[in-house]
């Protein structure tokens, strides 16, 4: 009976071992056609990046690593789908409270998010921890990140709050010019630049769709009594600096903004933040 016993327990994880790989590959191959549905996107290599079981008996939850050729251009992506073996989807929602189950397949942050250099209020010692990935043109982000800033400082002891740069430029290119700036500021000592830029009138001085980046330079240094220039904002520092921001955001499937993570987990109705602290 023993024998007989361990002879069927192994078929059965052979089987499952069976199921799970053609289900991966489905996964993939399903993925590899949709991508190349556009004809302008040759897909180079696609791998599963991370596979997360689901609340939903028998479904998972795929992160998939993308490697493509757009326009001779080499662009590495990320994307998440669902599949229970056969059938796949793009989105599953729990109907209980509206919320995407992409939530639970997103990339919990590391250590490296929590960066003493990118503290923006708050106490980096703290255990509770916030990082968020924004732009400052964006118009949600600004009534947004100042709301967060300000409970932060309110609970300054308990609270670590890390800003990142993540400037959507395509719609608002401005941001570009402008997240170097802060950075610039920052590096020259104006205390609290980030709140400060988020609750100033740039509209006085440029719109979001500006690519003139005198005119962002010269709008700034009105607001901060600086001396910028477009060499400043154009050197390799600078250009790293915000390419390093959105490499980090992407890594951990940021794609619009605000997005924010609090103690290393996506909140996307992002209302946890309120939570924590004493004086909540």
């Amino acid at each position: 009976m023993k024998t007989a016993s361990k002879v069927l327990t192994l078929a059965v994880l052979l089987t499952t071992s069976l199921f799970a790989s053609v289900s991966d590959n489905n996964v993939l191959k399903f993925e590899k056609e949709r991508i190349s549905q556009n004809p302008n996107v040759k897909v180079e290599n696609i791998s599963i990046n991370t596979k997360k079981e689901l609340p939903v008996k028998g479904w998972y939850g795929y992160i998939i690593d993308v490697e493509a050729t757009v326009e001779n251009k080499t662009v590495n992506a990320k994307d998440i789908v669902f599949s229970d073996g056969r059938y796949i989807s793009l989105e599953l929602i729990d109907s209980e409270n509206g919320r995407s189950l992409k939530d639970l397949v997103t990339p919990s942050l590391t250590a490296k998010y929590y960066n003493k250099a990118k503290l923006i209020a708050g106490n980096h010692k703290a255990k509770d921890k916030i990082v968020v990935f924004s732009d400052p043109l964006c118009p949600f982000c600004m009534d947004y990140v100042p709301e967060v800033i300000n409970h932060v400082n309110k609970n300054k002891d308990s609270i670590a709050l890390y800003y990142y740069h993540f400037p959507l430029l395509r719609l608002h290119p401005a941001a570009d010019a402008l997240s170097k700036l802060m950075e610039l500021g920052k590096e020259k000592g104006i205390k609290d630049i980030e709140l400060k830029v988020y609750q100033a009138d740039w509209d006085e001085y440029f719109g979001s769709k500006e690519t003139d980046n005198k005119k962002i330079i010269a709008g700034f240094n009105k607001v901060f009594k600086t001396s910028f220039t477009e060499d400043d904002i154009s050197t390799i520092e600078s250009l790293e600096s915000i390419e390093n921001d959105i490499k980090m955001g992407e890594d951990v499937m940021v794609q619009g903004t605000p997005t924010i993570f609090v103690n290393g987990e996506k909140d996307t109705m992002r209302t946890e933040y309120g939570k924590l602290g004493k004086n909540k």
